[in-house]
């Protein structure tokens, strides 16, 4: 079952629409949306582990300019 989980995200003064958009390029993520409220973006990603999910974020939202702070929000199945 492949791993899913939101990633909040927090971006400069006035990113948060490239942001989304960039982040929503890359292979892994499903959507990305700028939203109003403490965090500016959120995007849902999708990945086989969690270790590739782990890996995705890192090295891929990491390379998106304008981007200040993350926080991953891994989806748990509770049935």
């Amino acid at each position: 079952m492949p791993v899913t989980a939101y990633v909040l995200i927090q971006t400069e003064v006035g990113k948060a629409a490239e942001v989304a958009r960039a982040v929503g390029q890359l292979p892994g993520f499903l959507t990305a949306e700028a939203v109003a409220g403490v965090y500016d973006v959120i995007v849902r990603a999708e990945a086989d582990s969690m270790d590739e999910l782990a890996r995705t974020v890192v090295s891929d939202v990491g390379r998106v300019e304008g981007i200040t702070r993350t926080l991953t929000c891994t989806v748990v199945h509770l049935d």
